[in-house]
């Protein structure tokens, strides 16, 4: 099991004092970052959802286009064998007409 004693001995000396330092300035640069930080995180949100109501409209037109092709090919195949079933056979010069 790690002891305390084998984390400062690998850490040697400039490890302990970056240790240190990060202890001392946490309480300062943590509301500094979070300062920063915020107003970037909430422009961030806020672009994705622009982005998406944008695109919530153009994937609704996309998918009426959709519907209409699924449309019109269903109407052309229903008519597609409508006329084939009540086409008159061809009278030939064969048939004795």
């Amino acid at each position: 099991m790690a002891k305390i004693t084998d984390f400062v001995e690998d850490a040697g000396a400039p490890g302990i004092i970056v240790g240190i330092g990060a202890v001392l300035l946490a309480p300062v640069l943590i509301p500094i970052v979070a300062g920063v930080g915020k107003p970037i995180a909430k422009s961030v949100i806020k672009g994705g959802l622009v982005a998406y109501e944008r695109s919530k409209g153009a994937i609704a037109e996309l998918g009426e286009t959709w519907d209409d092709i699924i449309a019109e090919a269903k109407s052309e195949i229903a008519e597609a064998k409508q006329t084939a079933s009540f086409e008159p056979a061809e009278v030939t010069a064969d048939n004795g007409a």
